[in-house]
């Protein structure tokens, strides 16, 4: 995995997968991430930092500010064209990174990387902002 960092955007999958959002004008192009996801229909970590990046849109669009360090236009644009999020996507959103926090590539990759705290640490942080 290209550009590690415990951002939602931080690496080179989850970056390419935002810039989608440019085209994206509702809010089942992240459904069908999170619900694709959550079915396990594929595994692996590219899936994981996609679904946590989607998670992150639905955060921000819940009004989670991102950090400076991600390229947010796309996300910021998308949000412009399709408003909050409705509170299935969030649900979606929630389901999503329980699943990557707990028995993921991306988990066990990070595990490997020894710098799992500050990771799991932007999980929380994204499913704390998400609306119950």
């Amino acid at each position: 995995m290209g550009t590690w960092s415990e951002e939602p955007f931080g690496n080179d999958t989850a970056a390419d997968w935002a810039w989608e959002l440019d085209e994206a004008d509702s809010w089942a192009f992240i459904t069908d991430v999170l619900q694709g996801y959550a079915a396990g229909d594929e595994e692996g970590q590219d899936l994981d930092a996609i679904a946590v990046a989607a998670a992150a849109v639905v955060a921000h669009g819940a009004g989670l500010a991102l950090s400076e360090e991600d390229d947010t236009e796309s996300v910021e644009g998308f949000l412009a064209r399709v408003g909050a999020p409705p509170a299935s996507v969030v649900a979606l959103a929630r389901t999503a990174l329980d699943k990557v926090g707990g028995d993921s590539e991306l988990a066990e990759l990070w595990e490997e990387s020894g710098e799992i705290d500050e990771w799991r640490a932007t999980l929380t942080r994204l499913r704390e902002a998400l609306p119950a």
